[in-house]
């Protein structure tokens, strides 16, 4: 018979979404040794050094990279000895790659964009989570499953997604429907980066109206950006601030996402769960870092190390979480499971396309 431990003995512990949840508390239990995550980490950490060495030489996205990669290496997780360090490169490098963007953005910068391309950009990104909504409902899929495409589309690709996933839980959307919506992101990215600045050419957008178009509708930072100095310097500065502002906006999009996924999308908890915070942790730090950022000016080593640090530690989320999905369920998705982010990706450029060419 269980002794009776008191009201304050009860213990929490959180899951791999941030989801607080109460528990007995076990007995101590012996000091496990850190090389355990070892094996799972090893094999990501190699995967994603290979997808950084091909994303250089041939130019492939490194996201893309690194989740066909880790698809590749798929069987290694039926090694539980690998579990471990491969839950936590997705989890911890996950959080912290994305506090580390933190470092990118100013409040000034967003400042600096201006009202009208600011409701441009708000336009935008409304009309990214409406369709992609709209495309769930069309195929018979969740609205959770709209939620994380249109917010991932509307932001900033991989990232958001891996954001906003911890939000709505792998109850909502499963893990093979979430390596699919980043494999459908980075590829809709890479596409994008080649095709947008010729499109502004095409259509003899001036240099804002150039760079608000591909910075308002390409999902990756990195390849935003690249497309507006593409085009040329002042559009490669006027993309630049409007991703970054995109960026910026992640964190009103969780606790968005965060306020109405319970109705969009209620699931039975499990006895004892708590409430999900409005914003998990690693939000509240992220813009921690933009206030420490906009008030005090950092070296510009700083702010570049932090971006390669980001990448990567993005990078080693990703792959581990494309290492750990059931290829099995991810072909079994079918045609349905990509429209959301095609919805999504085309009503981006539609809008940014007619806001950009009669607006700006």
């Amino acid at each position: 018979m269980k002794a009776d431990r008191g009201p304050d003995y009860d213990a929490y512990a959180g899951d791999l979404f941030g989801e607080i949840m109460l528990a007995d508390a076990p007995a101590p239990a012996a000091r496990r040794p850190l090389a355990r995550f070892v094996p799972g980490f090893a094999i990501c950490a190699i995967a994603g050094a290979a997808a950084a060495w091909f994303s250089d030489q041939y130019g492939v996205p490194i996201i893309l990279a690194g989740l066909l990669l880790g698809l590749a290496l798929n069987f290694v997780a039926g090694d539980s000895r690998t579990h471990e360090g491969l839950d936590f490169a997705s989890r911890h490098g996950l959080r912290i790659g994305i506090v580390l963007l933190g470092f990118q953005v100013t409040v000034m910068q967003i400042g600096a964009m201006g009202v009208v391309p600011f409701a441009g950009l708000a336009l935008v990104m409304f009309a990214a989570v409406v369709a992609a909504m709209l495309a769930a409902r069309v195929t018979a899929q969740g609205p959770s499953v709209g939620l994380l495409a249109g917010g991932s589309t509307a932001i900033c690709g991989a990232s958001a997604a891996l954001a906003l996933y911890g939000v709505i839980g792998r109850q909502r959307v499963d893990q093979a429907q979430f390596t699919l919506t980043l494999v459908i992101l980075a590829a809709a990215s890479a596409i994008a980066l080649i095709t947008y600045p010729a499109l502004a050419a095409l259509l003899d957008l001036n240099e804002a109206q150039a760079g608000f178009l591909v910075g308002a509708s390409i999902h990756d930072v990195a390849q935003a950006i690249g497309a507006g100095f593409a085009i040329s310097d002042p559009a490669g500065a006027q993309a630049t601030v409007v991703k970054l502002t995109r960026v910026a906006l992640l964190a009103p999009l969780v606790a968005l996402a965060a306020l109405s996924i319970g109705r969009l999308h209620p699931v039975s908890a499990p006895t004892g769960t708590a409430r999900v915070p409005l914003l998990p942790g690693f939000i509240l730090a992220f813009l921690a870092l933009v206030g420490v950022n906009s008030l005090f000016a950092m070296p510009p080593e700083v702010a570049e190390g932090a971006l390669v640090a980001s990448k990567a530690l993005l990078l080693l989320a990703v792959t581990a979480t494309a290492i750990r999905t059931r290829t099995d369920l991810l072909l079994e998705l079918g045609w349905r499971s990509v429209m959301p982010v095609l919805a999504a990706t085309v009503a981006s450029l539609v809008v940014a396309l007619a806001f950009a060419k009669w607006v700006i």
